[in-house]
Protein backbone atom coordinates (compact mmCIF):
# COMPACT_ATOMS: atom_id res chain seq x y z
CA UNK A 1 0.00 0.00 0.00
CA UNK A 2 1.11 3.52 -0.72
CA UNK A 3 -0.08 6.85 0.70
CA UNK A 4 -1.48 8.96 -2.11
CA UNK A 5 -0.46 12.54 -2.92
CA UNK A 6 -2.42 15.69 -3.64
CA UNK A 7 -2.09 15.08 -7.42
CA UNK A 8 -3.66 11.60 -7.11
CA UNK A 9 -6.48 12.94 -4.91
CA UNK A 10 -7.28 15.73 -7.41
CA UNK A 11 -7.24 13.27 -10.32
CA UNK A 12 -9.55 10.77 -8.55
CA UNK A 13 -11.94 13.54 -7.48
CA UNK A 14 -12.17 14.88 -11.02
CA UNK A 15 -12.21 11.59 -12.96
CA UNK A 16 -14.15 9.29 -10.60
CA UNK A 17 -16.12 11.74 -8.40
CA UNK A 18 -14.37 10.27 -5.34
CA UNK A 19 -15.12 13.40 -3.24
CA UNK A 20 -18.09 15.73 -3.82
CA UNK A 21 -18.04 18.65 -3.31
CA UNK A 22 -14.29 18.79 -3.84
CA UNK A 23 -11.86 21.57 -2.98
CA UNK A 24 -8.62 21.18 -5.00
CA UNK A 25 -6.55 23.37 -2.65
CA UNK A 26 -6.28 23.94 1.09
CA UNK A 27 -8.58 26.77 2.23
CA UNK A 28 -7.68 28.48 5.50
CA UNK A 29 -9.41 31.82 5.13
CA UNK A 30 -12.65 33.27 3.79
CA UNK A 31 -13.05 36.85 2.60
CA UNK A 32 -13.57 38.10 6.15
CA UNK A 33 -12.00 35.63 8.61
CA UNK A 34 -9.57 32.80 9.28
CA UNK A 35 -11.07 29.32 9.46
CA UNK A 36 -9.92 25.83 10.37
CA UNK A 37 -8.54 24.62 7.04
CA UNK A 38 -10.20 22.19 4.66
CA UNK A 39 -9.51 20.83 1.18
CA UNK A 40 -6.59 19.05 -0.47
CA UNK A 41 -3.38 18.88 1.54
CA UNK A 42 -0.01 17.36 0.58
CA UNK A 43 -1.01 13.75 1.32
CA UNK A 44 -4.65 13.88 2.28
CA UNK A 45 -7.95 15.69 2.22
CA UNK A 46 -9.25 17.77 5.12
CA UNK A 47 -13.02 17.30 5.40
CA UNK A 48 -15.61 19.74 6.70
CA UNK A 49 -18.36 19.16 9.18
CA UNK A 50 -21.95 19.89 8.06
CA UNK A 51 -24.36 21.85 10.27
CA UNK A 52 -26.32 18.74 11.42
CA UNK A 53 -25.41 17.53 14.91
CA UNK A 54 -26.68 14.92 17.32
CA UNK A 55 -25.52 15.84 20.82
CA UNK A 56 -25.46 13.05 23.39
CA UNK A 57 -27.51 13.62 26.50
CA UNK A 58 -27.96 11.50 29.60
CA UNK A 59 -31.29 13.02 30.66
CA UNK A 60 -33.04 9.71 29.96
CA UNK A 61 -30.41 7.73 31.91
CA UNK A 62 -30.40 4.91 29.39
CA UNK A 63 -27.59 2.44 28.82
CA UNK A 64 -25.42 3.03 25.76
CA UNK A 65 -25.87 -0.20 23.80
CA UNK A 66 -24.44 -0.47 20.26
CA UNK A 67 -26.84 -3.35 19.50
CA UNK A 68 -29.91 -1.46 20.72
CA UNK A 69 -29.08 2.23 20.62
CA UNK A 70 -31.81 4.58 21.88
CA UNK A 71 -32.15 7.55 19.48
CA UNK A 72 -33.69 9.53 22.37
CA UNK A 73 -30.16 9.71 23.79
CA UNK A 74 -29.45 12.56 21.36
CA UNK A 75 -30.66 16.10 20.93
CA UNK A 76 -30.76 17.16 17.27
CA UNK A 77 -29.21 20.56 16.53
CA UNK A 78 -28.84 22.38 13.23
CA UNK A 79 -26.40 25.25 13.66
CA UNK A 80 -23.10 26.71 12.46
CA UNK A 81 -21.61 25.74 15.84
CA UNK A 82 -22.11 22.78 18.14
CA UNK A 83 -21.47 23.02 21.86
CA UNK A 84 -20.55 19.61 23.26
CA UNK A 85 -21.15 19.21 27.01
CA UNK A 86 -18.19 18.33 29.25
CA UNK A 87 -17.11 14.67 29.06
CA UNK A 88 -19.70 13.97 26.38
CA UNK A 89 -19.81 13.59 22.61
CA UNK A 90 -21.68 14.59 19.47
CA UNK A 91 -22.23 13.01 16.07
CA UNK A 92 -22.08 14.95 12.82
CA UNK A 93 -21.45 14.24 9.16
CA UNK A 94 -19.05 15.46 6.53
CA UNK A 95 -20.10 18.02 3.94
CA UNK A 96 -18.30 15.79 1.43
CA UNK A 97 -19.79 12.64 -0.07
CA UNK A 98 -17.20 9.90 -0.74
CA UNK A 99 -16.99 7.10 -3.32
CA UNK A 100 -14.01 4.93 -2.42
CA UNK A 101 -12.33 2.95 -5.24
CA UNK A 102 -12.06 -0.83 -4.93
CA UNK A 103 -8.30 -0.77 -4.33
CA UNK A 104 -8.27 2.07 -1.78
CA UNK A 105 -8.62 2.23 2.02
CA UNK A 106 -9.11 5.60 3.75
CA UNK A 107 -8.00 6.33 7.31
CA UNK A 108 -9.30 9.38 9.17
CA UNK A 109 -7.30 11.39 11.70
CA UNK A 110 -8.45 14.36 13.75
CA UNK A 111 -7.02 17.81 13.07
CA UNK A 112 -4.47 19.09 15.55
CA UNK A 113 -6.42 22.31 16.17
CA UNK A 114 -9.21 20.28 17.80
CA UNK A 115 -7.03 17.65 19.47
CA UNK A 116 -5.01 20.39 21.19
CA UNK A 117 -8.29 21.50 22.77
CA UNK A 118 -9.16 18.02 24.08
CA UNK A 119 -11.63 17.32 21.27
CA UNK A 120 -11.08 13.92 19.69
CA UNK A 121 -12.46 13.00 16.25
CA UNK A 122 -13.16 9.32 15.70
CA UNK A 123 -14.07 7.70 12.39
CA UNK A 124 -13.64 4.09 11.33
CA UNK A 125 -11.75 3.43 8.07
CA UNK A 126 -13.59 3.99 4.79
CA UNK A 127 -13.41 0.58 3.15
CA UNK A 128 -13.01 -0.22 -0.55
CA UNK A 129 -16.20 0.62 -2.51
CA UNK A 130 -17.90 2.27 0.45
CA UNK A 131 -19.79 5.45 -0.37
CA UNK A 132 -21.70 8.08 1.56
CA UNK A 133 -21.35 11.00 3.92
CA UNK A 134 -18.96 10.11 6.73
CA UNK A 135 -20.48 10.08 10.22
CA UNK A 136 -18.07 11.85 12.57
CA UNK A 137 -17.87 11.40 16.34
CA UNK A 138 -16.49 14.25 18.43
CA UNK A 139 -15.53 13.42 22.02
CA UNK A 140 -15.11 16.29 24.45
CA UNK A 141 -12.54 14.95 26.90
CA UNK A 142 -12.47 18.17 28.92
CA UNK A 143 -14.48 19.22 32.01
CA UNK A 144 -15.69 22.29 30.05
CA UNK A 145 -18.08 22.75 27.11
CA UNK A 146 -16.34 22.49 23.72
CA UNK A 147 -17.21 24.12 20.38
CA UNK A 148 -17.18 22.54 16.89
CA UNK A 149 -17.53 24.74 13.80
CA UNK A 150 -19.70 23.68 10.85
CA UNK A 151 -18.33 24.17 7.33
CA UNK A 152 -14.74 24.23 8.57
CA UNK A 153 -12.08 21.51 8.64
CA UNK A 154 -12.41 18.84 11.33
CA UNK A 155 -10.41 15.79 10.18
CA UNK A 156 -7.96 14.60 7.54
CA UNK A 157 -8.55 11.64 5.26
CA UNK A 158 -5.44 9.67 4.28
CA UNK A 159 -5.78 7.53 1.13
CA UNK A 160 -3.93 4.21 0.92
CA UNK A 161 -3.89 2.53 -2.50
CA UNK A 162 -3.11 -1.16 -2.86
CA UNK A 163 -1.36 -2.63 -5.87
CA UNK A 164 -4.23 -5.11 -6.17
CA UNK A 165 -7.98 -4.99 -5.69
CA UNK A 166 -9.53 -6.60 -2.63
CA UNK A 167 -11.37 -9.89 -3.05
CA UNK A 168 -14.53 -8.67 -1.27
CA UNK A 169 -15.39 -4.97 -1.00
CA UNK A 170 -17.78 -3.20 1.36
CA UNK A 171 -20.30 -2.98 -1.49
CA UNK A 172 -19.91 -6.72 -2.30
CA UNK A 173 -20.91 -7.73 1.22
CA UNK A 174 -23.78 -5.21 1.37
CA UNK A 175 -22.38 -3.17 4.25
CA UNK A 176 -25.06 -1.68 6.50
CA UNK A 177 -23.73 1.88 6.24
CA UNK A 178 -23.47 1.91 2.44
CA UNK A 179 -24.89 5.09 0.89
CA UNK A 180 -25.59 6.90 4.18
CA UNK A 181 -26.53 10.53 3.65
CA UNK A 182 -27.14 12.02 7.09
CA UNK A 183 -25.82 11.58 10.60
CA UNK A 184 -26.23 7.83 10.95
CA UNK A 185 -26.75 6.13 14.31
CA UNK A 186 -25.39 2.65 15.13
CA UNK A 187 -27.10 -0.27 13.38
CA UNK A 188 -27.02 -3.75 14.90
Amino acid sequence: MAIKSDRWIRRMAEEQRMIEPFEPRLISQTEDRRIISYGTSSYGYDVRCADEFKIFTNINSTIVDPKNFDPASFVDVRSEVCIIPPNSFALARTVEYFRIPRNVLVVCLGKSTYSRCGIIVNVTPLEPEWEGHVTLEFSNTTPLPAKIYAYEGVAQMIFLESDEECETSYADRGGKYQGQTGVTLPKA
